[in-house]
């Protein structure tokens, strides 16, 4: 059976010998070299315990250093499963997803067609050369030299130039005998509908050869050199040697450069991929005007595991850049993805370049995002979280994505990065102190000192420990009986929170009391944590408070809020008049700086022993212990009634 030409050629680029071989053997890690194709493992061919036998995944050959046995990945399935050449072929392209061609009598009279076509092909490409170097073309030469492409680099990337003029390429062909069937078959001409001759494809543009992983010029791509024209760029249209979808610009000389370790750059256009090789970058590729294709992402992973995408830095990048993802995220495997390395915005490799140099893009280079953070970026890019409903809506929109991949390996630790991504986003105070893994084992957070801790009681002294006690007492009644908040709500506003985790309850709870105790608790659990809430019961003078230990008592709740926010403003307003009084004593001292404090402390004094005139609750014992009035009157009743009792009385 006759295979149509470049049926194998594709085939092979889109087979990983590595994983033809690896359903045979088991590699050795130690000797192994995955990111550079380069895998060893006992021979399949002979019995051995060392790792002889190589892959070289790049070059899609094997080789056994011991029995000498070597081929592709059709010879490796030939003798593995005993079949036949096509037998081999047809497992192979099933796996790879093509299908085989039927039988064709004709098979060598179209090989001889499409390179009598490639030939056709490789004629242009030097008309265009030399029509480069006319007086025709020095428009078309003066652009390239302020886009800053020497000549060498003209040469070197077969850069011409078509002429403006009808017939041009045309009859420069027929001059040449070629066939017109071969014209029109190349795309290089288009019929006229009005009957007369051919017409050029391409008038008044900047050609690019594009060549095929074999070498051959199979299309070109033409940048209009008039600003006016519909279609900046231009591509040959769809032939035999050319399938856009299944084709990348410089993917031969990329394949090359990526074999001796340099990443893979997957760029826009001709221009950023030729300004990404004079600077360096000999792995650049681009795909050909469309978005890429799953063919094109599979040529992409042959030549390296992890491909940068260098998307330009506007919104459209940014939906090309998630057009990519979308589509590679069912083919992932393990080792398998993608990296994204954003321009800035307006600008694109070529113009990054010639602006800052090839070190402002090896640093993006370095520094590209994986795929799942350029996933997480996109759906919570300019969007709010503050309500269950839009954060259940976020949750729901990443499980989608994630989905999607079908690998349950891979599939799991997008979840899991997800989750820590989330993490990070709703609890950014308690992320940063999460801790860490190093070495393969998780360790704490650094010894330094945290906020809260530093203004715990633990560090906390006198009036600053007495305010702390205060506020806790105060939050705490808040949040068993939330609705009692309004009546005080000026006051909790102004409240000064010390320990930071108390500010953030007195936000919590100003913005979600008046939606009852259950909705608020919830919203502090889902801020906060659901720890945050019982420390903060845990703390003793906080579980003995009347409205912590019966709660959804307004009357009780009202009384103790107003008499610890009567604390808190007198501690306040002796300690102003401590600092005018010091100010005042540097000056004049007089009396009334004495009385003055007098009243303060006194004040201070009556609100912290709740004895406000002759609505105080409590007396004072001889030893200075405070006694419940009204137990106390119960007490002596008692005692009056025992003493009563007794005989002789």
């Amino acid at each position: 059976m006759s295979l149509p030409p470049g049926f194998l050629d594709e085939l092979r680029s889109r087979t990983s010998l590595s994983q033809v071989v690896g359903r045979k053997v088991i590699w050795d890690t130690r000797k192994s070299n995955q990111g550079k194709g380069d895998m060893w493992a006992p021979c399949p061919f002979h019995q051995e315990k060392t790792a002889s036998f190589h892959v070289d995944d790049r070059k899609g050959f094997y080789y056994c250093f011991g029995c000498h046995a070597k081929g592709d990945a059709i010879s490796f399935v030939r003798e593995t499963e005993n079949v036949e050449f096509i037998e081999a072929i047809r497992i192979l392209a099933a796996e790879a997803g093509m299908t085989m061609p039927e039988r064709d009598p004709q098979a060598q009279a179209k090989a001889d067609r499409r390179t009598q076509l490639a030939e056709v092909m490789e004629i242009a490409v030097k008309h265009f050369r030399l029509a480069l170097k006319t007086a025709a073309g020095s428009g078309a030469r003066d652009y390239l030299d302020r886009r800053g492409l020497k000549e060498a680099t003209q040469d070197r990337f077969e850069i011409g130039f078509a002429p403006d003029a009808w017939q041009g390429l045309w009859d420069h062909l027929k001059s040449r005998n070629v066939a017109d069937e071969l014209i029109l078959g190349c795309g290089l001409a288009k019929p006229s509908t009005k009957g007369g001759k051919p017409y050029d494809t391409f008038r008044n543009r900047i050609m690019f050869p594009i060549r095929d992983a074999r070498g051959r010029c199979i299309a070109f791509g033409g940048r209009a050199m008039d600003p006016n024209d519909n279609a900046k760029y231009l591509n040959s249209p769809e032939t035999e040697l050319f399938d856009k979808s299944r084709t990348l610009y410089h993917y031969g000389p990329a394949r090359e450069a990526a074999g001796k370790g340099q990443p893979l750059i997957v760029a826009e256009g001709y221009m950023d991929v030729i300004a990404l090789v004079e600077g360096g970058f000999g792995a650049a590729v681009a795909p050909l005007g469309t978005a890429v294709t799953e063919t094109q992402l599979q040529m992409m992973w042959r030549l390296a595991d992890e491909p940068v995408i260098a998307l330009d830095g506007d919104a459209a990048g940014l939906r090309a850049a998630h057009r990519v993802i979308d589509l590679a995220l069912p083919l992932l495997e393990a080792g398998k993805s993608l990296r994204f390395a954003l321009m800035p915005e307006g600008k694109d490799p070529d113009d990054l370049i010639r602006a800052e140099g090839t070190a402002a893009l090896q640093k993006l280079v370095d520094a590209a995002q994986p795929m799942v953070q350029l996933l997480w970026q996109n759906e919570i890019e300019g969007r709010s979280f503050d309500s269950p409903e839009r954060r259940a809506a976020l949750d729901k929109a990443l499980r989608d994505k994630i989905k999607l991949i079908r690998d349950a390996s891979i599939r799991g630790h997008y979840g899991q990065a997800i989750k820590d991504l989330r993490w990070q986003l709703f609890n950014p105070q308690r992320a940063s102190h999460a801790p860490r893994r190093t070495g393969g084992r998780w360790q704490p957070p650094p010894a330094s000192a945290m906020p809260a801790t530093k203004s715990s009681l633990l560090v906390a002294a006198g009036d600053e420990a007495q305010m702390q006690l205060r506020t806790g007492v105060i939050l705490a009644s808040l949040i068993a009986t939330p609705e009692v908040c309004e009546e005080f709500e000026a006051a909790i506003e102004t409240l000064d929170c010390p320990n930071p985790d108390h500010a953030r309850l007195r936000d919590l709870i100003l913005r979600h009391a008046d939606a009852g105790p259950e909705t608020l608790r919830t919203q502090i659990s889902e801020a906060m944590g659901q720890e945050s809430l019982e420390k903060l019961r845990a703390l003793p003078h906080v579980a003995l408070a009347p409205p912590v230990r019966n709660p959804g008592d307004a009357g009780i709740a009202r009384q103790t809020i107003a008499e610890e926010l009567a604390k808190i403003e007198a501690e306040r307003g002796l300690s102003a008049e401590i600092s005018e009084a010091a100010e005042d004593i540097v000056g004049v001292a007089d009396e009334a700086v004495t009385w003055r404090l007098q009243q303060a402390a006194e004040a201070r004094n009556r609100a912290i022993r709740s004895q406000q005139e002759d609505k105080a609750e409590y007396d004072l014992g001889d030893n200075g212990a405070r006694i419940n009035r009204g137990e106390r009157e119960q007490f002596h009743a008692l005692l009056d009634k025992i003493t009563s009792s007794k005989p002789g009385r």
